[in-house]
């Protein structure tokens, strides 16, 4: 069951402790204005737990107990059968407002005047939210000029990964959206269940403050996506390729590379890796935030790239390069790694986990062939494997300022309804659609999607990340279920510590800039553009440019909190 944060609560004076980081931290947070508004691009250290004025938990009992039993949320559970669905909302308002709402879509625009979206519409109540369609390859970039404008609508969707392209996130979030505190604080259970039965940690990560300064300022302003943990990533390799070529799984870094060696012919079009660049630090034990770590020995923030396992990183990254292990054309970033991993072109991809369900899926339809699983966590030159763990939501549904309460009220009973867990009949048609347009259900019991269902209703976004469900599920093939609920358990014994767990942390602008430079010159050098005796002056570039501001940011707000 989702539980509260099991952080000690302190009362929201208590926020002085990550805001109040002394004069030259201070100086870092935005101010704020005589207009109310924030403008600042120094970045910002928000708090993400332990406030008071959040909507009080009160657990909602799941109407169908899952299969197996995890420990929430970086070991989730998980369902092996598909449940008879019970109805969640058993009262629905009744709405008869009209919105837009902005979403990311990746692929084809869907008809929207499908029964989907008026079966889900009466289902809720009968509020009617037009979905606003954009590219969400170029969503994070553009979303940047609607929000400038407010030409986004009443409401919008942005994920976490999609914050690097905002300069001052937080300017953006209190000058543009509804501060929800007044009407979501204390005790909601009544109107919202399923809104008070999301986890705490969820709400304390929708937290914002217009001024760091002032704790009093500090709000709820997102309505929070999905929320979960673990490792959300991993190297996924086709198993009956790796059988058919009689090689072993590896289970350190040194043997992976005997494993690329083996597997490759670029004469004949295999190669091992389609791209391998943000996933294969943590082989090498290079985690953190933004890539800092506090080492304790030195009592130092210090940055991957002072460490000698970056210089061996880059090393491993080079030689899959050099010795035409890696995809010629990784480079350009346009290669497809899914279908060519099955085509049987590639061994390995850096993935989510989500394309271990989906590549199942494909089977099934005859779409694909083999099987793909994880690689276990590895480390190199005999060094425990680090796994990061993503405890965290996905992003939010950001309401317009302009609107009105009346209105805002009548969209979050919306998200109660969409807040319905697995084995719910609100998940059911969310996520499903309707049985005999959208997906039948097959020899199992499980409903399977029909081709408009695949178009229309699994590809597009569409209402399904309004808000997070009060719980999340393992769930799909019976057998990636079970792979994925020991793997995650398996997981736990390597994750990382998190230096700045329970605050949220916005890189200056500087920083952000000097990052992605080092980005760029690292994959220089791993793509044989520049050479490996080039990264002490790839270093010094980067702390001269903002690397060195960013440590003393950095330090401040982890002293903030851990008091060094």
């Amino acid at each position: 069951m989702p539980v509260p944060s099991s952080t000690a609560p302190f009362k929201r004076r208590s926020l002085f402790k990550v805001a109040g980081l002394g004069v030259a931290g201070a100086a870092g947070l935005p101010a704020l204005a005589a207009c109310s508004d924030i403008e600042s691009g120094s970045g910002s250290v928000q708090a993400t737990e332990g406030f008071d004025f959040l909507p009080t938990y009160q657990e909602w009992p799941l109407p169908v107990e899952p299969d197996l039993v995890g420990e929430p949320p970086n070991h989730p559970s998980a369902f092996i059968s598909y449940p008879e669905p019970v109805q969640a909302v058993s009262e629905v308002p009744s709405g008869s407002g009209t919105y837009e709402m902005t979403v990311p879509i990746w692929g084809d625009t869907p008809a929207g005047d499908d029964p989907y979206y008026t079966t889900v519409t009466d289902a809720w109540g009968g509020t009617t939210i037009n979905l606003r369609h954009a590219d969400g390859n170029t969503f994070a970039d553009t979303s940047v000029q609607w929000l400038k404008a407010n030409e986004y609508g009443d409401a919008i969707q942005i994920f976490s990964w999609m914050l690097g392209s905002h300069s001052n996130f937080t300017e953006t979030v209190v000058n543009n959206f509804y501060n929800l505190t007044d009407i979501l604080k204390g005790d909601i259970a009544e109107r919202w269940p399923l809104l008070a039965g999301l986890p705490t940690s969820s709400w304390g990560q929708s937290v914002w403050s217009k001024d760091l300064k002032d704790p009093d300022s500090a709000g709820v302003y997102g309505i929070p996506m999905g929320f979960s943990g673990g490792p959300g990533n991993a190297v996924m390799f086709r198993t009956d390729l790796m059988e058919g070529a009689n090689l072993a799984v590896p289970t350190t870094v040194e043997e992976l590379l005997e494993v690329c060696r083996a597997w490759s012919d670029d004469a004949n079009g295999k190669w091992a890796f389609a791209g391998l660049d943000w996933f294969v630090g943590q082989w090498f034990s290079l985690g953190g935030t933004d890539g800092w770590n506090w080492d304790p020995d030195q009592k130092k923030m210090i940055h991957n790239v002072e460490r000698p396992e970056f210089t061996e990183m880059m090393e491993f990254r080079r030689t899959l390069w050099d010795e035409q292990l890696i995809h010629p054309d990784a480079p350009t970033g346009t290669l497809d790694p899914h279908a060519m991993q099955k085509a049987g072109n590639v061994l390995f991809t850096q993935d989510s986990m989500v394309w271990w369900n989906d590549y199942a899926l494909q089977v099934k339809r005859g779409e694909a062939e083999g099987e793909i699983n994880p690689l276990p966590p590895l480390g190199a030159k005999g060094r425990e494997p680090l796994i990061s763990m993503n405890t965290s939501i996905d992003g939010w549904t950001f309401l317009n300022k302009d609107l009105g309460r009346e209105q805002v009220e009548e969209i979050l009973d919306v998200a109660n309804w969409c807040a319905s867990p697995y084995g719910t009949t609100e998940y059911e048609l969310l996520q499903y659609g309707v049985e005999g347009e959208h997906f039948t259900l097959g020899n199992d019991g499980s409903p399977v999607y029909t081709e408009l269902g695949s178009e229309l209703v699994l590809a597009p976004i569409n209402y399904k990340v309004v808000v997070g469900q009060v719980q999340t599920f393992l769930t799909g093939d019976p057998d990636v279920v079970q792979k994925r609920f020991d793997f995650h358990a398996a997981a736990q014994q390597y994750a990382a510590e998190n230096p700045f767990a329970g605050m949220r942390i916005e890189a200056p602008a500087d920083a952000k800039a000097a990052g992605q430079t080092l980005w760029d010159q690292q994959n220089d050098i791993a793509y044989g553009r520049a050479e490996l005796s080039s990264i002490p002056e790839m270093v010094e570039t980067y702390m001269n440019n903002g690397g060195e501001a960013a440590r003393e940011y950095y330090t401040e707000a982890y002293e903030s909190v851990h008091g060094e």
